[in-house]
């Protein structure tokens, strides 16, 4: 059998093996969709949808534009790898399809082409594409050189830490690591031998030649070729390579309408867990890293599921402040997913909640629900009590006294069952009020009332939107002080709702607002989260104190939050004066 008829097989069997592992993990996950997803895919399969994850799935899986946001270095190495290989199939295969007069041959011919075709052969546009092929593959091994470098400077990509790989991971990345340099010294010493290139890999390969006897490499040299092409189509299935097929069907999935439900987990998880590309973004991101807290990040959480070997320790220590989520160039629901776990492997507590029963509804316009934490910071509650009394707002103030919880903090905590008996109550007695808008003081109870309450024809308003309305509309005045504050952004009223401006809008009616270099969606955690079941006291303290050392640095009169529990984390370092937005307003209103 001569060489040429069999040294494509391993590049071959890889290939085949991809695609089929690939192909039935996708059935898989389709299959084990909900119903009602299923069916979502299928109404929206032949609309803009559709072109929309075309667009996307070039935009974030070729180009990496969210990578180019965290670092242009990364980006370029990501896409350089990612574009640039997907350019040399494309244009390989058309120079192919050129010469053989035809779209349709064996693949290998095209993936081999300068090893089939050795003359310098004339065929229409033999010129152009023996420039851009070549070209492309400087563009690709650029990226390569640049994987090189990461691994050992990778501060200078702005990553600070890096993710630990597994023995399959440094088995496919030697592989990919090889593929383009191997493919160069192919290329080159076949331009050496044949001249079958452009004059730029002609004259490399001279070069070459003049102290090797490159014919005699040129076999070995593209039988490797090949099986590092197979190695790492084989392997890439059980590595974090596999995100680069996974992240595609995410984005088609998403934009279909498929997303991860809290309390109920399906085959989307793991669309999304293999479409964690360990990229370690996440890491530098995650505030635990302060507390001297290495293995709970999301990518390790994420493997960790892939792997079935997630603990309670890693999974409960999180502060799901959502700073991992912002950042994640695939754009994984890292929070819901945890939560979703945390569901999932609970132990129920078995409750009737009967003493829920006795609540009686008030009819009124408008509700205040306070929420826990806010009763636990009385000076808040004593605020928005003047602010509705100055409003002349019809008021219900629904947990005054003995009320339940939102149930947000037993479902960070996994307990589905429990909140759904306080949410089924709240629900019922809101309905039953006839209130028309619901205000609240804590953006815990505000996202579970917007995410888990069915409550139509009822507005639900933060504080921090409704006093802004009452600026607006005249029912309140305020005074303008010479005092200047820095606003903290709560994470479940920040990057949890989308909340950012409404308060900062408040806060320079009454005094100057100084900006931020962590603010909004890059805005610190309190630490005083109720999501994180295993971080310790003390671990907690480094994380507020380090948060408020960076206010400190703003010389600011005062700290100005709009949650409660952040409220009170940062009030016990005693670093700064802390007032919430209810109070600076109570404060300067005439």
């Amino acid at each position: 059998m001569e060489f040429s008829d069999w040294f494509y097989i391993p590049f071959l069997i890889g290939t085949i093996y991809l695609f089929g592992v690939v192909i039935y993990r996708f059935v898989k996950w389709f299959l084990g969709l909900s119903k009602i997803d299923k069916i979502r895919v299928r109404k929206n399969f032949f609309t803009k949808h559709t072109l929309d994850s075309i667009w996307e799935s070039v935009r974030e899986g070729l180009l990496h534009f969210k990578m180019f946001k965290v670092n242009r270095l990364l980006g370029y190495m990501h896409m350089s790898l990612a574009f640039g290989w997907f350019l040399l199939i494309v244009v390989g295969h058309f120079e192919a399809s050129s010469y053989f007069g035809t779209m349709f041959f064996p693949f290998q011919k095209s993936v081999f082409f300068r090893f089939y075709v050795t003359e310098n052969a004339d065929f229409p546009g033999h010129t152009f594409y023996a420039w851009a092929m070549e070209l492309l593959l400087m563009f690709v091994l650029s990226g390569v050189f640049l994987a090189y470098f990461k691994r050992f400077r990778s501060k200078s990509f702005g990553m600070k830490k890096t993710t630990r790989m597994k023995s399959g991971d440094h088995i496919a990345l030697t592989a990919l690591w090889l593929i383009f340099p191997l493919r160069f010294l192919c290329e080159t010493f076949t331009a050496g031998v044949y001249q079958n290139g452009s004059p730029f890999f002609n004259s490399i390969g001279a070069f070459f030649n003049e102290y090797l006897y490159l014919e005699d490499c040129l076999k070995p040299l593209w039988l490797a070729y090949s099986l590092a092409l197979g190695t790492f189509f084989v392997a890439m299935p059980y590595t974090r390579y596999m995100h680069i097929p996974a992240e595609i069907n995410l984005i088609f999935l998403r934009n279909w309408g498929v997303q991860l439900k809290e309390r109920r987990i399906n085959t989307f998880t793991l669309a999304e867990v293999y479409s964690c590309s360990r990229c370690g973004v996440c890491i530098d991101a995650c505030q635990l890293n302060l507390a001297g807290i290495k293995n709970s990040q999301s990518v390790y959480v994420l493997k960790n599921i892939r792997n079935k070997t997630l603990s309670d320790e890693v999974l409960f220590n999180c502060l799901l402040c959502g700073k991992c989520q912002e950042v994640c160039p695939v754009g994984i629901d890292v929070n819901r997913l945890r939560i979703t776990q945390r569901i999932e492997t609970t132990k129920q507590y078995n409750s009737s909640y009967d003493y829920l029963q006795t609540g009686v509804a008030k009819k009124a316009d408008t509700i205040y629900f306070a929420g826990c934490m806010t009763h636990l910071t009385p000076s808040i509650k004593k605020a928005m009590l003047k602010i509705f009394n100055a409003a002349g707002e019809n008021l219900w103030f629904m947990d005054e006294n003995k009320a339940p919880c939102c149930g947000r903090p037993l479902m960070l905590a996994g307990q589905f069952d429990a909140a759904e008996k306080l949410i089924s109550n709240n629900q019922k007695l809101i309905l039953d009020s006839g209130a028309k808008t619901l205000i609240v003081s804590c953006p815990i109870c505000y996202k579970v009332f917007k995410e888990d309450y069915m409550l139509p024809n009822v507005k639900i308003r933060h504080h921090s939107e409704y006093i802004l309305d009452l600026i607006k509309s005249g029912k309140i005045s305020l005074s303008h002080s010479d005092k200047k504050a820095v606003y903290h952004d709560p994470c479940e009223l920040g990057r949890g709702s989308g909340i950012y401006e409404e308060p900062r809008e408040v806060i320079k009616e009454v005094m100057s607002l100084i900006p931020m270099a962590q603010e909004r969606e890059k805005a610190q955690c309190c630490g005083g989260s109720l999501a994180n079941m295993k971080i310790s006291m003390e671990e907690r303290d480094i994380l507020s104190s380090q948060v408020m050392q960076e206010f400190s640095t703003y010389e600011p009169d005062y700290v100005v939050t709009a949650c409660p529990l952040c409220k009170k984390t940062f009030a016990k370092t005693n670093a700064l004066p802390v007032k919430d937005l209810a109070e600076i307003v109570v404060e300067n209103m005439e």
